[in-house]
């Protein structure tokens, strides 16, 4: 059996050299320098309107942790709708409890509202505190895949564990490595018996100068904490421009 590839595209142009280079599916995102969050609708519609190859969509509305709160979860299947109605083939998502322990109730509606679609529960999974009772809840859900590094920085270092849930899962879910897989290691994955694995085989170009006022905030990339508009402080912005201080 062929083994196949997904291609984590972040850009039209990277869908498209994934579908040119021979790429079996892609998962569509953006902002791949948080992990990727949902990309917008223009973007789905312009990369369904141009691939034939399967795109599934990644559905995280926020960057941080995996923990919604309930205006995020109703984007979420919204988002889940529209990707239905655009004709895309699967969706990539997952939600998490406070402890890190898979959301099952929230996860199975996700799974539902998907349907009939293919679901894969994303990299979530590698921060949940026991990977194979997690896998057993998944089955057990109904999610057709698992995307996941071994719970390590990548998926080579990850291996042992990959092998270990691939073994628990007896085909009854697929396993889906993903995480630093390059041509140099592909074959690890191949001759350890996997089916799938998911990489962006990206290639970083610069595209101009440094800039002199950089538009990243480093404040931001911190998946301990969760950034929201504070109300006092627009109150005391609308004070002071409606002259009332």
């Amino acid at each position: 059996m062929n083994m196949k590839l997904e291609i984590c595209a972040s850009s039209c142009q990277s869908a498209i050299n994934a579908q040119q280079a021979g790429a079996h599916r892609i998962e569509l995102c953006s902002e791949l320098a948080v992990g990727g969050l949902t990309p917008s609708y223009g973007l789905i519609k312009r990369v369904m309107n141009t691939l034939k190859i399967p795109v599934y969509v990644l559905i995280r509305p926020r960057s941080g942790n995996f923990t919604y709160s309930d205006s995020e979860f109703d984007i979420m299947k919204h988002n889940i709708q529209l990707c239905k109605d655009l004709g895309c083939e699967g969706i990539v998502s997952g939600i998490l409890n406070e402890d890190n322990t898979i959301d099952i109730k929230r996860t199975q509606e996700l799974i539902e509202c998907s349907k009939p679609l293919s679901f894969t529960f994303h990299r979530a999974f590698d921060w949940t505190p026991n990977p194979t009772e997690a896998l057993e809840q998944l089955i057990n859900l109904g999610a057709d895949c698992v995307l996941s590094s071994g719970q390590e920085t990548s998926a080579e270092s990850g291996l042992k564990l990959l092998k270990q849930i691939k073994g628990t899962a007896k085909k009854r879910i697929i396993i889906l490595p993903g995480g630093g897989i390059n041509s140099g290691n592909a074959k690890l994955f191949k001759d350890a018996g996997f089916n799938e694995i998911h990489c962006s085989a990206s290639t970083i170009k610069k595209v101009n100068n440094i800039p002199n006022l950089s538009m990243n905030s480093t404040k931001f990339f911190d998946e301990t904490i969760e950034v929201c508009a504070d109300v006092d402080k627009i109150k005391s912005i609308i004070k002071v421009i409606n002259n009332e201080v």
